[in-house]
């Protein structure tokens, strides 16, 4: 994800996220640490191939041994694809390229198309955190995933 990607993915995160979307703000500051030798950011963004619209994106933190995917999001007409899963095999990637043992997350509880996509990398719960998500009052599921490299080992990206 570069800057002149923001605009599109603010697109996407007010349509799937309409009651917590990230602000430009945010995506501003994780982009600001996300190039150079410094780094501790990666986001990713998915295009389609016919037009090059942004459909997909997710990014992640990492301090220290451990990392921390801020977000994933798929444009509702590509659920179902494998494209959440491409774009958190990337995420992993980072993660193991920024050298963390472990990554977290934070998942709605409501939201269980996403909690089986984690499990299937091999997340699993370890708590819950009481109205994370903001203005709605959602409780969040805190999974975490211990040695990424594991979950993407021997996995390819076409593109």
């Amino acid at each position: 994800m570069r800057w002149w990607d923001i605009e599109p993915v603010l697109e996407l995160e007010k349509d799937l996220f309409p009651e917590d979307a990230w602000s430009r703000g945010m995506f501003w500051s994780d982009l600001a640490h996300a190039r150079g030798p410094e780094a501790t950011r990666r986001y990713v963004v998915a295009e389609c191939p016919e037009g090059g619209r942004i459909v997909g994106y997710g990014g992640l933190a990492s301090a220290g041994d451990v990392a921390d995917v801020q977000t994933i999001a798929v444009a509702r007409e590509h659920w179902g694809t494998g494209l959440g899963a491409v774009i958190l095999t990337e995420l992993l990637r980072a993660a193991t390229a920024f050298e963390c043992a472990q990554v977290l997350l934070e998942c709605r509880v409501d939201n269980v198309r996403a909690q089986k996509l984690y499990e299937r990398f091999g997340f699993e719960a370890i708590g819950f955190r009481r109205g994370y998500y903001q203005p709605g009052n959602v409780d969040a599921i805190v999974m975490r995933l211990n040695d990424p490299s594991t979950s993407v080992r021997g996995t390819e990206i076409n593109g």
